[in-house]
Parts: C-alpha cells; structure tokens; sequence
C-alpha cells in the first residue's frame, strides 16, 4: 500500500535512532495510513489513502 496521504500529502521520512551511548542508526518515520471510503464534493464515493491526523481533523467525509 502506498505510504503518502492523498489529502495532506504526507509521506515516511528518514531519521535515526540515538542510543544512550550515541550509536547512531538509520530509521524511517512512517505515517498512519487508512485506506478508507471518503466521498467528495460531487458525491462520487471512491476509496483513498488518508493519515488519520486528516481523519481526526475532518478534512474528509467518511462514506
């Protein structure tokens, strides 16, 4: 499944671990993603990947 949010966009980003001692290693931040039915303006009713920061927000209506 795709990792990007097709309301915000958002998308995994790199970063890294830090250990207590300093070893550092790679890591990625990964969104919550849902793939759910969402209904548009027009009333179209279609599935699509969507954060649930934009869930939360009620950037969608869900179907």
């Amino acid at each position: 499944m795709s990792q990007v949010c097709d309301i915000c966009g958002k998308h995994p980003q790199a970063g890294r671990n830090v250990s207590h001692s300093h070893r550092v290693t790679n890591r990625m931040f990964r969104p919550n993603i849902r793939r759910v039915r969402i209904k548009e303006a027009n009333g179209h009713v279609h599935k699509a990947n969507v954060c649930t920061r934009c869930l939360k927000a009620g950037k969608v209506t869900r179907a």
